[in-house]
């Protein structure tokens, strides 16, 4: 009995090891198994930009003077496009806000781009909103500034959540970020 269980516990721990000749495997003569194609899920197509909108979020808002400061921002922003295309990624805060340090023509920096700004007033439970425009952010820690002009709007009475809708990233040219987010695609 004491032989069986040492002949057991030999082959368990040659199979654990990945000793061969202990070890009974059950293809034993066809070698190392070949790699599988990736699963594909839907219709495979060939990759290709779309008008998208980024939504920033954050835990808090002020807007004053010529300053847009988001406090606890998101690390990652959201990324989104409609109809026909219906997809969803994530790009990094970081990598976003790089649109705005470029050099090339179609830069944030030479062409800033319009948000909405929209803030929870948490006791009423309503919204207030504000339309800027977006220039030279500065990101510390979690606290992400902007000098903004203010197209409409105010911030009064905000004091909760927020999220920062931006203008389509993709249009008139693919822009950075885009290529560099995590996207999903959608139904068709």
């Amino acid at each position: 009995m004491d032989v069986l269980r040492l002949a057991a516990a030999l082959i368990a721990a040659s199979a654990f090891l990945g000793l061969p000749g202990l070890a009974a495997a059950q293809n034993a003569g066809a070698g190392p198994m070949a790699p599988q194609a990736p699963k594909t899920i839907g219709k495979p197509q060939q990759p290709h930009l779309v008008p998208s909108m980024i939504v920033l979020s954050a835990r808090s808002a002020k807007l004053g003077g010529q300053k847009l400061v988001l406090e606890g921002i998101a690390p990652s922003a959201i990324v989104f496009a409609d109809r026909p295309v219906r997809s969803a990624g994530h790009a990094l805060t970081a990598h976003l806000l790089e649109e705005w340090h470029s050099t090339a023509a179609d830069s944030f920096a030479k062409d800033p781009p319009n948000a909405t700004v929209s803030v929870l007033n948490k006791t009423k439970g309503e919204v207030v909103d504000a339309v800027v425009v977006l220039k030279s952010p500065k990101l510390e820690g979690d606290r992400l500034t902007f000098d903004v002009d203010i197209l409409e709007g105010t911030l009064a009475g905000g004091d909760g959540a927020v999220s920062v809708f931006i203008d389509i990233i993709n249009l008139p040219l693919a822009r950075r970020t885009s290529q560099r987010s995590a996207w999903y695609a959608g139904a068709q």
